[in-house]
């Protein structure tokens, strides 16, 4: 996997290649990572790259020619070139996933009040990682890279992502660890119980629940108005009489099914 980064501010990497993640993965020849400054692209003496907007307005603008030459001067057939915009689509872990697979990525960084429009279509795509204003996109792009890069193989120990946030399209479920009970709050007792069935249907329970608390729009997502034999199986396309699942269970069968499909 490589990763590059174009920006007008490399300083803000200055640390990143430090980060036990990424130090880990350039160490071990999982990643290759580089930090290129789009000013070097940009022509004259003060090398600039930026300039008023037409029609009038606040700020400056990103000027084609200089972000366009920072990306064609690294983009290869195997490029995946992102600009990290807010009017981008909303960045989620199935997309951390997919991008994952590339084999070089190109990361974007916007700044001012934004790029020249024309340059969008010198990318792939564009993301946004909320809905919220920054300085640039550099921030955007170390967080874009992190998710990526966790992914790689080797970086994490088998089965140990299954679980979290979103891979399921719902939250993790709560985590504890010593000591069993701290100023009057108790580990739950099925937790300690020695019962991996009891403590695997808890956390599912558990991980439905917070998500239909914490975030509602998660669970927009899903039909739940629907009897489990409707999804029971669906990807094989057996059917049961009755289930014996848990709702998580049914959805997350159903949202496997959209997967498969």
């Amino acid at each position: 996997m490589r990763i590059s980064i174009l920006t007008i501010c490399p300083e803000y990497f200055a640390g990143f290649r430090e980060v036990p993640m990424i130090k880990r993965s350039l160490t071990k020849d999982r990643l290759e990572f580089e930090v290129i400054d789009i000013r070097t692209f940009a022509p004259g003496s003060f090398r600039r790259v930026d300039d008023s907007p037409y029609g009038g307005g606040n700020g400056l603008i990103l000027r084609c020619q200089p972000v366009v030459d920072a990306i064609r001067n690294i983009r290869t057939e195997e490029s995946h070139v992102i600009a990290l915009a807010p009017i981008g689509q909303p960045y989620v872990q199935e997309k951390a996933r997919e991008l994952a697979k590339k084999e070089h990525i190109i990361l974007l960084c916007g700044h001012f009040e934004g790029f020249d429009a024309r340059i969008y279509s010198y990318v792939d795509e564009i993301i946004s990682v909320g809905d919220y204003v920054l300085s640039g996109g550099e921030i955007p792009a170390m967080a874009v890279t992190d998710s990526i890069v966790r992914l790689l193989p080797g970086n994490l120990r088998d089965g140990s992502a299954e679980d979290e946030s979103f891979e399921n399209g719902l939250l993790e479920y709560p985590q504890y660890t010593k000591p069993a009970e701290f100023e009057g709050q108790k580990v739950p007792e099925v937790l300690l119980s020695g019962d991996h069935e009891a403590v695997r249907r808890w956390r599912q329970e558990k991980a439905l629940e917070i998500t239909k608390e914490r975030r509602p729009d998660l669970m927009d997502l899903w039909d739940t108005g629907h009897d489990c034999d409707e999804v029971h199986d669906v990807c094989t396309g057996r059917r049961s009489a009755r289930c014996d699942e848990t709702l998580y269970q049914c959805i997350v069968r159903k949202w496997n099914h959209k997967r498969c499909i």
